[in-house]
């Protein structure tokens, strides 16, 4: 399943270096792919859409489900 996530306070390649690396460790995601110009970040994997979004926020980029 792919599901997109609006980012807004990723703003350098920094925070979506970290946003990254949040989600590789995360069991059932299998690719992230990050859009910083458009602060969007799509992830591919059997996981649910909530939970990534609770898992970005967490690491300080508010993320909600585009």
């Amino acid at each position: 399943m792919k599901t997109q996530f609006n980012v807004e306070k990723m703003m350098c390649g920094g925070c979506s270096s970290n946003v990254e690396k949040v989600l590789a460790d995360v069991a059932g995601v299998d690719v992230v792919e990050v859009d910083l110009e458009n602060k969007m970040v799509t992830v591919t994997g059997d996981i649910d859409a909530d939970t990534i979004a609770t898992i970005i926020t967490d690491a300080g980029y508010p993320a909600a489900i585009a």
